[in-house]
């Protein structure tokens, strides 16, 4: 660690939703800063004004407001920086460090293959040329001889020949400062310790620290504009790249075909407990192997070190799982307080004034065991709020349309259960349903799906005889009785 207390900087771009490789970056930082003490910085990156937009700013801010990371610094905005990254231009022109190049890529190219270069990059064609420096992209002139070496505290010292290495664009042709340029004039201005990131970045890492030791011979200082006083230059901050996220056919997370929003998550019902959580485990673990801690855990058992190189495999189903055990781990009252998004209001499915509080209570023990997110709370009781069931057609086919039986099975429930209205309780109809079954020379389970079909739409819910208890006998009858014509017509519908 650079010091007794750490600042660290989360700076993504708004030109998307919330994507959970950034919000485990996010949170790698983060527990930087709160192990030691430290402050967490949060800076928009906004200088692409074609493809970055105003609400997924505000998308940023709210998601991570939501898994508890606010930033105890900005948000700061380079968009709002312009005039410092021109400053530092104009240092590094004057030193002679960068240079103004008319070249376009297609002339930059055809050199390349006159000369049989195989390689993309820029062959310096205007480093001893007068160009005019308005109008033009500038370039940084990298070092002929010699080594960058970034020490990257996950991957050790990464080795970067300057033979290797082009003259990079710093400041494109319109006067907008690129991506390293800014960086580095942003993470000096910040006093920024730490620089933890993604591993993509780690090829423009070099660029950076030449970009930075330039500044310094120049005798470049800070310029209090994000707070603090002026101050000398400071030294390069310690570099962690952090490993790629894969998806399972081990291949880098694509916002096109992967589900990576984090703002998708909490919409559907994760619990960002849960989420920090399975987040902490892409490219770290605890050291006694622990998979299942609290934030306040992680905040003390992680360690910069100790994350992994390779890649991380983002697992939906085990992140669902895992939720699943938060939710089941939940006092009851605030589990029921935490289906209150999705039982009232737009999301609920059904009328609002069909809705019983009573009920649902009645209920929420045994739907809390088998949901992995909330977002599966309204179909687990709708049956309940509904006038009628939203039949799956699936189950409809293979539970009532396709058993032979269940005809037989529907007339004898509505015979049996008829005569348990004044004793309407889930013991009695359970034993009820059970006669049935051996009625029919069938088990119980499989006596009962066209039962539950019939009345609650679906194969899958919470236990039949509580479920029909809470629903009553004239709903269940009426449900029951519905089918039955509906099996008979053999209209499917």
């Amino acid at each position: 660690m650079a010091g007794d207390a750490p600042r660290v900087r989360f700076a993504p771009s708004p030109t998307g939703y919330f994507h959970v490789g950034s919000a485990r970056t996010a949170l790698f930082n983060w527990l930087v800063a709160r192990q030691a003490g430290g402050t967490f910085v949060l800076r928009i990156e906004d200088t692409d004004a074609e493809r970055g937009r105003e609400e997924w700013v505000d998308g940023i801010i709210s998601a991570m407001h939501w898994l508890s990371m606010d930033p105890d610094e900005g948000p700061f905005r380079q968009s709002e920086r312009t005039a410092r990254y021109h400053q530092a231009v104009d240092a590094l022109w004057e030193g002679g460090r960068l240079y103004a190049c008319d070249c376009t890529r297609d002339q930059i190219d055809a050199r390349n293959k006159e000369h049989g270069i195989q390689t993309p990059g820029y062959d310096g064609f205007c480093r001893d040329r007068v160009v005019t420096r308005e109008g033009h992209a500038l370039r940084f002139r990298t070092p002929d001889e010699g080594i960058t070496v970034v020490h990257d505290v996950i991957r050790g010292p990464v080795e970067f020949p300057c033979s290797a290495m082009d003259d990079f664009v710093a400041v494109k042709s319109t006067g907008v400062p690129l991506f390293v340029l800014a960086n580095v004039v942003d993470d000096i201005d910040m006093t920024i310790t730490h620089v933890i990131r993604g591993e993509d970045l780690l090829p423009t890492t070099p660029k950076g620290v030449l970009a930075w030791e330039a500044l310094a011979t120049l005798g470049w200082v800070t310029d209090g504009s994000t707070g603090g006083p002026s101050r000398p230059m400071p030294g390069l901050p310690v570099f962690a790249h952090l490993p790629m996220l894969v998806n399972e056919q081990r291949k880098k997370l694509s916002k096109r075909r992967d589900p990576v929003a984090v703002e998708s998550y909490r919409d559907r019902g994760y619990l960002p407990e849960a989420f920090l959580n399975y987040l902490g485990l892409l490219g770290w673990s605890p050291p006694g192997g622990e998979e299942l801690f609290d934030t306040a855990q992680m905040v003390e058992w992680f360690r910069l070190e100790d994350v992994n190189h390779s890649p991380a495999f983002f697992d939906v189903a085990k992140l669902t799982h895992m939720n699943g055990e938060y939710i089941r781990a939940m006092p009851f009252e605030s589990f029921i307080e935490a289906c209150g998004p999705w039982l009232t209001g737009p999301l609920a499915p059904w009328p609002e004034a069909n809705f019983d509080p009573a009920v649902f209570a009645a209920m929420a023990p045994l739907v809390q065991e088998r949901v992995a997110v909330f977002s599966e709370v309204p179909p687990m009781v709708d049956f309940l709020f509904l006038d009628q069931p939203v039949v799956e057609e699936e189950a409809w086919a293979k539970a009532v349309a396709g058993d032979e039986l269940a005809g037989t099975i529907l007339a004898a429930a509505i015979e049996a259960y008829s005569s348990l209205t004044g004793a309407w309780e889930r013991d009695a109809l359970h034993a009820a349903t059970l006669a049935v079954g051996e009625g029919v020379g069938r088990k119980l389970g499989k006596a009962q799906a066209p039962i539950r079909v019939a009345v609650t739409g679906r194969r899958v819910g919470p236990p039949l005889f509580e479920a029909l208890e809470e629903l009553g006998p004239d709903k269940t009858l009426d449900r029951l009785r519905s089918a039955l014509e509906r099996l008979a017509a053999g209209s499917g519908r």
